[in-house]
């Protein structure tokens, strides 16, 4: 019994190993990253904020979610959560250029929440925020797909992350961010 034990604890501690020993070299707020009209965004100003990080995407079946995270933003951004929407073409489902994307965004839903550049979210390629929340977080903050979401708290550190699936709305998401807010 007592090795049956053992041999369980042995795996919840390697499926918990990568968001147990993180080391937190960085921070959120040690990177910058340029918005979709040119100036650069400095995560340092949102230090003490909540920050909700999306890969999105303009030709997503998740795209939608882009009305949910505007409803989001307005709800909490008094509060101290930023939204901020990454368009990346990872997944081949962006528009060719930032220009697009932000008609896209103004005219489809009238986003006012920061958005950044078209940015890789995965490989080599992929902006280093990303590649410091996997070093930190592991596998769960690379993003699978379009409209993944990583929840940073107000240390700048990686809180958790959410699917595509998860709606931005969703009662454990509004729970978690009320909950670190």
């Amino acid at each position: 019994m007592n090795k049956l034990l053992l041999i369980f604890i042995a795996i919840i501690m390697i499926f918990f190993k990568n968001s147990l020993s993180a080391n937190y070299e960085k921070i959120f707020f040690d990177f910058k990253i340029d918005s979709i009209t040119g100036e650069i965004i400095d995560f340092k100003d949102f230090k003490g904020k909540v920050v909700l990080i999306v890969n999105t995407a303009s030709h997503c079946g998740f795209t939608k979610q882009y009305k949910d995270l505007q409803e989001l933003w307005d709800r909490y951004k008094s509060k101290g959560l930023i939204v901020l929407a990454i368009p990346s073409n990872s997944f081949n489902q962006e528009k060719n250029n930032n220009d697009e994307v932000k008609k896209f965004c103004d005219v489809n839903f009238n986003i006012s929440f920061p958005i950044t550049t078209i940015t890789d979210v995965k490989g080599n390629n992929a902006h280093e925020i990303f590649k410091w929340a996997n070093d930190n977080y592991g596998k769960s903050a690379v993003p699978k797909w379009n409209f993944h979401k990583i929840l940073i708290n107000k240390d700048g550190k990686i809180e958790e992350t959410f699917s595509s699936f998860k709606n931005p709305l969703s009662k454990k998401l509004i729970k978690k961010i009320e909950q670190i807010l």
